[in-house]
């Protein structure tokens, strides 16, 4: 089991940074290339010095009557007119990645409070999202299927929809008679649906003056994720606290050698103050305004794309390739050297389902090392990072509700951020209470009451949160269960062979050998049920040993 965690797999050198003459490289653990944390000045290891630590003042952010302190923004910031306020519902909302969706079955998701169905629709070659209601009983129409001609069938009366939500059958309606199907209040509600950086993305509005809302806003566009040269593996996990914390959380690096520590590699200071290596960070926001903000960090910058996208990326690191060409005329080919430029990011997708509830999409583009992830299954960078996840996820859990105990509005007064190093923070909540009122518009559809904790081994499940969404690690825990199943077998049967041959039919060797077979296989049997349950179910995360 441990041979699949981060730590034990070989170490990758990136070029991170450029000086005149060199470049500075960065160590990186392979499975710990794709993670869920801004990780870069904190996490990257580099040859280079840190920058002198200037005494920084104390700030307090997201008063009525200030802006985040100069020294963690641009004197230029731009500040959008008071009265304006941000629309929940008018944005466009990721619903999931596109490879992990299976075209045969309709999928239920909730977003913004809305349950929806996403479905494949073969005869228009689409994926079609719905309001995941069935307007006969109100039955979920994710329950259903899709039938023979390609249309959602709903299960509990045979009710088939198309892609446009008109009904096409009533099994129940006699074919001489009404065509009650054809009736307004037979039909479902259809949402705008888009296709967008192997994404589905929908809009909350069934209004059919939405319908073509595509043609005057699409969803946020992000280059390194149309450009073929880049690699972008995508993952999805259900997260059991809310999107404002799942948000301000992944623009956090300082909390990264400390809830991460012993999972992830991490730049080593150059005077080490304690164990885990944690040091001042230069970050800042450089514009402001209803659609979010423009900040910098030490290794490049970073985006908040509101609602839903964190971006951050590096600057491009120039990297000498070889390449050849003509010089002209008969004289052949010379070699000549142009330069590379790599490039990475990191792309969080926050999405908010309910209170106490989100949804996380993550995929992390590089245009170098991409044979890493043609040779590696997908799964195996999920065990790692859904590791990443855990071992932070009870802490913003508890800290949910303590700032929902103090109110989102106050979280200024009840939280001390007196560094640079909580700058996209401070930006972020500023952002939600200045346009949003510190809330998210739930459309009326919930109080804002948090969901009681579950038990612990509830709170970190893997299996439901994670497992069930991603197609990899779905076969990849299918494939191990039969294989623990036949391992058992072998066991079995081995034993079975040796009990039933006589003692005269048999060799001592062949007798050893089967009883030696049974035991490996027994005990290999035991050992992937508990990797299994460890990676795909729940792994609890103790940080006082670690």
């Amino acid at each position: 089991m441990e041979a699949l965690k981060v730590s034990s797999f070989t170490s990758l050198r990136i070029p991170t940074a450029t000086t005149p003459g060199k470049t500075l490289f960065t160590r990186l653990k392979f499975l710990n290339f794709h993670q869920l944390s801004p990780l870069p000045s904190s996490i990257f290891s580099t040859t280079h010095k840190s920058r002198s630590s200037k005494p920084s003042k104390l700030y307090t952010t997201l008063s009525s009557s200030s802006t985040v302190s100069t020294e963690n923004t641009d004197p230029n910031l731009e500040i959008a007119t008071p009265d304006e306020k941000f629309e929940w519902f008018s944005q466009w909302y990721p619903v999931m990645p596109v490879c992990d969706l299976d075209k045969r079955v309709p999928h239920a998701k909730k977003i913004l409070g809305i349950d929806v169905v996403v479905w494949w629709d073969r005869n228009e070659s689409a994926w079609k999202v719905f309001d995941d209601t069935c307007p006969h009983r109100l039955a979920p129409l994710s329950q259903g299927r899709i039938d023979q001609w390609g249309r959602l069938q709903c299960v509990y009366h045979g009710w088939c929809f198309s892609g446009s939500g008109d009904c096409k059958f009533i099994p129940q309606a006699p074919p001489d008679g009404p065509p009650v199907h054809t009736f307004k209040k037979a039909c479902v509600g259809v949402y705008p649906t888009t296709v967008q950086h192997d994404i589905v993305w929908f809009w909350p509005s069934t209004d059919p003056q939405y319908k073509d809302i595509i043609m005057m806003k699409k969803p946020p566009y992000i280059p390194e994720l149309e450009d073929p040269s880049f690699t972008k593996l995508m993952g999805n996990r259900d997260i059991p606290y809310g999107y404002d914390v799942l948000v301000e959380n992944l623009m956090d690096p300082a909390h990264v050698p400390y809830a991460h520590h012993g999972i992830m590699q991490i730049r080593k200071p150059d005077v080490k103050r304690d164990r885990e290596g944690g040091r001042p960070l230069e970050m800042s926001v450089k514009k402001f305004d209803v659609n979010g903000f423009i900040g910098k960090h030490e290794w490049g910058n970073g985006k908040f794309i509101a609602p839903c996208v964190y971006y951050s990326y590096s600057e491009p690191v120039v990297d000498q390739g070889t390449v050849s060409a003509s010089s002209g005329g008969n004289e052949g080919k010379v070699v000549q050297k142009l330069p590379k430029q790599q490039r990475m990011a990191l792309i969080f997708i926050c999405v908010p389902v309910s209170p106490g509830n989100s949804r996380l999409i993550w995929t992390f583009p590089r245009n170098f090392g991409v044979w890493i992830d043609k040779i590696v299954p997908r799964w195996m960078f999920h065990v790692g990072q859904n590791l990443i996840l855990d071992s932070d996820l009870y802490l913003l859990h508890i800290e949910e509700r303590k700032i929902k105990d103090v109110g989102s509005t106050n979280w200024q007064k009840a939280c001390f951020v007196p560094t640079k190093s909580d700058a996209y923070v401070v930006g972020f909540r500023r952002w939600l209470n200045k346009y949003s009122g510190g809330e998210i518009n739930w459309g009326g559809k919930f109080s804002g009451t948090l969901p009681p904790t579950p038990p612990r081994e509830q709170l970190l499940d893997r299996y439901w949160s994670h497992v069930v969404n991603c197609k990899s690690c779905n076969s990849a825990h299918k494939t191990l269960n039969a294989l623990e199943v036949v391992l058992q077998v072998i066991s079995i049967v081995s034993i079975g062979i040796v009990a039933a041959s006589k003692q005269n039919v048999m060799s001592s060797i062949m007798r050893t050998t089967l009883v030696s077979t049974a035991i490996v296989c027994f005990a290999a049997s035991r050992w992937l049920a508990h990797f299994i349950y460890k990676n795909f179910h729940y792994h609890d995360y103790n940080h006082a040993f670690r």
